[in-house]
């Protein structure tokens, strides 16, 4: 392409037609995703409680300082010890990261169950994409089987904490998707190719 100013505004619109495709498709993304069930206000409430915890903090300090502590949620009420792995290998940079773990309390709760069985091994840390791949999963799972208390979350769980205890590691996000669709089609929920779940 030329350097001229027709080559140069050819390029600008190729960009702005590419950035409103990305902000198009994460718009569409966010549109299927289930309002958090913990009230915003609950969750300011707690973060002040939080003042107490020296970030960054692991689960295990901030579930020694508040794990007493109990959150309203639309489901429910759970202490943040059911929500926050008392693990060592669990670290939180801001009482922000704390709240943004503990507004979705099935997917928190999973996590816990995940982070705390992953603990022991030798190679125990979950990378920020494989955590960020399991919350998706949950996330797709929430979204798909709403009306059945979230079992799809649960399910996912024991079988990721199976595997850990097993295979002492911990699955790939690949086979943890993988193994999510499979659930999905044995309930008669629908898993196209272009979803998340969809490998």
């Amino acid at each position: 392409m030329a350097d001229d100013k027709s080559g140069r505004d050819k390029q600008a619109r190729d960009e702005e037609r590419r950035q409103r495709e990305r902000e198009i498709s994460a718009e569409l993304e966010r549109g299927d995703e289930v309002e958090p069930p913990v009230d915003t206000s609950e969750l300011a409430y707690f973060e002040t409680a939080l003042d107490a915890v020296t970030f960054p903090a692991t689960g295990a300090a901030i579930v020694s300082a508040v794990g007493d502590r109990e959150i309203e949620s639309a489901v429910g009420t759970y202490a943040v010890a059911d929500l926050v792995p008392d693990a060592e290998a669990e670290t939180f940079d801001s009482p922000a990261a704390v709240r943004a773990r503990i507004q979705r309390p099935t997917i928190a709760a999973a996590m816990k169950r995940i982070v705390e069985a992953s603990d022991p091994l030798p190679n125990r840390e979950l990378s920020a994409s494989q955590r960020e791949a399991y919350v998706r999963t949950f996330r797709a799972l929430e979204a798909i089987d709403g009306d059945d208390d979230d079992e799809g979350i649960t399910v996912m769980a024991d079988w990721i904490v199976e595997k850990i205890r097993d295979d002492e590691k911990i699955p790939g996000s690949r086979d943890v998707r993988r193994e999510a669709a499979k659930y999905c089609r044995k309930h008669g929920y629908e898993v196209r190719d272009d979803e998340w779940l969809g490998v």
